[in-house]
């Protein structure tokens, strides 16, 4: 039991940096645009992604807990796949890049499951069913379309507004857009806090099942998400967004294009509306990538040259490397506690 209560308490460790390294998703467009100043937009931040709770299911976390083969599935193993995934995320932050917590996540429980399997069958074809192919595939998937869907649809909006508001001056929009920005900064904390938190939630009910505590459903069925691990979960991402990753922040509002409030509006719109989708899909995405793809979108609407694609390109490298880095840490974890017995295998 005191295992157990570990791996929940670190599973929420890593809520809390999911929220500190994504806090920059959340907020940089409204901080650059200077709608709100920093404090304030965290706290902004913060209190969308506690009341997603209030909004959306808790299908991803649902998908996430079946991620694993059940009978892989041990405390030991979610914990390396927890380490993984921080070790990952806080290396991200020291060097300012904007990646993906959901998929060091992901990849943190992948590499610490192949090596458990392995361990056990001494075979790598073995080893890799220990996944739930269909749905790391469909998430591998997103990887593209999340972005790219996000890009698409900032370029669109920004187009139509542009072509909506093209003969007015650009102090009554802007005027105008500095308001409706709080709504949609409120929109993608939203969309964030139900993606992100889920995730772990997913992985703690993946600990509780694998010790009894909660008895699994039948197949093709989602576990009963526990109020207090949703509570929880909200709570601990909302603290991480609160703290605020003040190095990504920049990146992702300064260095990639420069933002008006119009189209940090239009950035943070398209970026909700993809989250909202992927979220009542049941699929865990990067709002990172998609907030960065929506900021690309928008800021290619005056002209390509508008958008650092040298700093594009660093991002782009980082979410590339991100699940196998994530799971090359958690697969030296899980060989550790292995070794030390704490996973006997």
């Amino acid at each position: 039991m005191i295992t157990l209560v570990f791996v929940v308490a670190l599973a929420l460790c890593f809520d809390f940096i999911n929220g500190f390294h994504d806090a920059a998703n959340s907020i940089a467009t409204v901080v650059s645009t200077r709608v709100l100043s920093p404090r304030t937009a965290v706290l902004w931040a913060a209190f969308f992604n506690f009341v997603a709770f209030l909004v959306f299911s808790t299908h991803v976390a649902g998908n996430i807990a079946k991620g694993i083969d059940a009978h892989v599935v041990t405390v030991s193993l979610v914990a390396a796949g927890l380490i993984g995934a921080i070790v990952w995320d806080l290396l991200t932050w020291w060097w300012a890049l904007p990646t993906s917590s959901s998929h060091a996540l992901l990849g943190g429980l992948a590499g610490a499951a192949l090596v458990a399997r392995g361990t056990q069958t001494r075979s790598l074809v073995s080893a890799f069913q220990a996944l739930d192919l269909a749905f790391f595939g469909k998430t591998a998937l997103f990887i593209v379309i999340a972005p790219l869907l996000g890009g698409v649809l900032g370029f669109l909006s920004m187009s139509l507004t542009m072509f909506v508001f093209g003969n007015r001056s650009p102090r009554g929009v802007d005027k105008h857009f500095r308001r409706l920005q709080l709504v949609s900064a409120a929109l993608y904390s939203l969309g964030h806090g139900g993606n992100d938190a889920q995730k772990t939630m997913g992985i703690i009910v993946m600990a509780l099942v694998s010790q009894g505590v909660l008895g699994s459903t039948a197949a093709g069925h989602a576990v009963a998400i526990p109020i207090w691990v949703v509570l929880a979960c909200h709570m601990a991402m909302g603290l991480g967004t609160l703290s605020g990753g003040w190095r990504i922040v920049q990146t992702m509002g300064m260095k990639i294009t420069k933002l008006q409030p119009v189209g940090g509006f239009c950035a943070e719109t398209s970026g909700a509306v993809t989250l909202f989708l992927a979220t009542g899909l049941g699929i865990p995405v990067s709002t990172t990538h998609t907030i960065t793809g929506a900021i690309v979108g928008v800021g290619s609407v005056r002209k390509l040259t508008a958008v650092r694609w040298g700093v594009a390109g660093r991002i782009v490298w980082a979410w590339v490397l991100t699940v196998p880095g994530a799971a090359a840490f958690s697969a030296l974890a899980e060989l550790a506690l292995i070794a030390l017995k704490i996973d006997p295998r």
